[in-house]
């Protein structure tokens, strides 16, 4: 039984091969459950679908990341007070609504105003369940492997890039079938029996060792001032950083189906492969950073993505075809890969004992970015008449800040992280 002083969780010997395989499964299924809503894209905007348009279809994220902020700000405290592991549950209970309603929504085909408020709900529950578990997975990672952080979480946020990675050739799959709905219903079912063999697994006792009373104390100060005066300046950089790539990283995808199929003429199905192009290179690019880091530093590499990603919108704002859209999008997907988990390691590192926080911050300001660019492309897109293609060719502008920003955050980190494969 934890007493009030104790840590989230204790450190009493290595974890089990099971308790981590449970860890680092939750994250492959949480990225694949994350991406279905995307994925769908066709079947929310199809005239065979629900129909919406681009600004109803971008509202729908609205409460996803609504509860997605909700959840990664109080994960930390509801640690402290409950135990990682009952973050861990409450995300995963998220995740198995959302993908249940996401289901039930094809029951209302032909009410396009009630689906929609049913997936209102959906997105709201996959929020919560983002925030709270990825959160807790990262955190635990750290735990597992505190010699090899870096390495760990890579290697989590790589599995969750497989994840995002599938679920648009598995979309692409059922929609041929014409049984869309039969992904998320098996999504529900994965996650359910995660949750129920996460209930039953000790994990707790091979968590982080940190004090997250000391560290929430830390963040609320002796005297009591609020947590934004209190906190680290330097974790506004990586508040920032982190921002601006949650743009850039929903623009490609949430909005790169569309743009394809919308103003390239692809089809539908080649449009998904583009948007698993992404993602995989995503995954790939992960892995790819975890084996250069020996030789390359990961300052370098994180300064190097954004570069990356300024070439990659203006390649894709005049993409053409569906060949050169697949190309294009693995080319972002390469772009986008490392940034986010080296935020999240880069963090964690220079301030240790602060992870749960900064892990928990850094989802939140992540969710932040996707809201601006999942909510804000439909009315540019509907109100203002611009095309897809002069949006993903602006986008450029906001990689120089973001370039800026992670030359701050290298210049004089406290930690250097060294990535292991």
């Amino acid at each position: 039984m934890r007493t009030e002083g104790a840590s989230v969780a204790s450190v009493s010997g290595p974890a089990s091969r099971t308790e981590i395989g449970l860890v680092y499964f939750a994250g492959l299924v949480q990225g694949l459950a994350l991406v279905t809503f995307p994925a769908l894209s066709a079947i929310f905007t199809g005239p065979d679908g629900f129909g919406f348009d681009s600004t109803r279809y971008g509202a729908m994220f609205v409460p996803q990341v609504v509860l997605a902020v909700l959840a990664s700000v109080l994960a930390p405290p509801l640690a402290a007070r409950g135990g990682l592991r009952r973050v861990l549950l409450l995300g995963i209970a998220g995740d198995i609504v959302s993908m249940t309603l996401l289901a039930l929504s094809r029951l209302l085909l032909g009410a396009p105003d009630s689906a929609f408020a049913v997936l209102l709900a959906a997105t709201g529950a996959l929020g919560l369940g983002f925030g709270a578990t990825v959160m807790a997975i990262n955190t635990y990672a750290e735990g597992f492997f505190p010699g090899q952080a870096d390495g760990a979480v890579l290697a989590l946020n790589a599995l969750l890039g497989l994840g995002t990675a599938l679920a648009p050739v598995l979309v692409a799959i059922v929609t041929g079938m014409g049984v869309w709905w039969l992904l998320p219903l098996v999504v529900a079912f994965i996650l359910s029996l995660i949750f129920v063999l996460i209930f039953a697994v000790v994990l707790e006792k091979h968590g982080p060792a940190q004090h997250p009373r000391s560290d929430l104390a830390m963040v609320r100060g002796a005297e009591g001032p609020s947590s934004a005066e209190a906190l680290p300046r330097r974790y506004w950089l990586y508040a920032t950083a982190v921002f601006l790539y949650g743009i850039l990283e929903t623009l490609n995808g949430n909005w790169a189906p569309l743009y394809l199929s919308g103003e390239r003429g692809v089809s539908p199905r080649g449009a998904s492969m583009a948007l698993a192009a992404f993602w995989a290179m995503v995954t790939v690019g992960r892995v790819l950073v975890a084996a250069i880091s020996v030789r390359v530093p990961p300052r370098s590499i994180y300064l190097a993505l954004p570069v990356l990603l300024l070439i990659t919108f203006q390649l894709a704002s005049r993409v053409q075809g569906e060949i050169g859209g697949i190309l294009v999008f693995g080319m972002a997907g390469l772009a986008c890969s490392a940034f986010l988990p080296l935020s999240i390691s880069f963090g964690g590192s220079e301030f240790p004992r602060l992870s749960a926080v900064m892990a928990g911050g850094t989802i939140a300001f992540y969710q932040l970015g996707y809201g601006v660019a999942a909510f804000a492309t439909g009315p540019l897109r509907d109100l203002m008449q611009l095309r897809f293609s002069m949006i993903f060719a602006s986008a450029s502008a906001i990689a120089v800040p973001l370039f800026v920003v992670a030359a701050l955050i290298v210049r004089r980190p406290r930690v250097v992280p060294t990535l292991r494969r």
